[in-house]
């Protein structure tokens, strides 16, 4: 995993309680259920401290920014529900990256979701180069080209 770290912030948003949890899957590339049952375990497996860590965590750590995502099983749930609609509504993802995860607690898109995703991906950039080479054969192309050499 040669991913560079960012800061640790709580994930609220796909956090069960206070997304401390979800925060540390982020930071460290992890998936989130992987980090909740590590915690649960060693809870009930008599580590009682992490308890207090957690609530710990809760207070200490800032919640997430906005304008931060992630690439957390959630979130490619809500792309792949999105990519389904397609033919109900045109979605624009050429400015989306695919993250395919290489083991199961890495956080990332399992590999056959990340084929689907490139697949739906290259469709749409198809469907924009057709746009264009039929606007560029087109007389209305060649009309404003010469006016524009005038």
């Amino acid at each position: 995993m040669n991913r560079k770290r960012g800061e640790l912030y709580r994930n609220a948003e796909q956090g069960k309680i206070a997304g401390v949890c979800a925060g540390i899957a982020d930071y460290f590339g992890w998936e989130t259920w992987l980090v909740r049952i590590l915690v649960v375990s060693g809870v009930l497996f008599g580590m009682p401290f992490l308890i207090l860590g957690y609530i710990a965590g809760w207070f200490i750590l800032d919640k997430m920014p906005e304008k931060i995502t992630t690439g957390n099983h959630e979130a490619n749930e809500s792309r792949y529900a999105r990519g389904n609609q397609q033919g109900k509504q045109k979605v624009d993802v050429s400015n989306e990256s695919i993250k395919v995860k290489a083991r199961i607690w890495q956080a990332g898109e399992p590999p056959k979701q990340a084929l689907y995703d490139i697949r739906r991906k290259f469709r749409l950039l198809e469907g924009k180069v057709q746009a264009m080479e039929q606007y560029v054969t087109s007389a209305e192309f060649t009309v404003s080209r010469e006016i524009n050499k005038l």
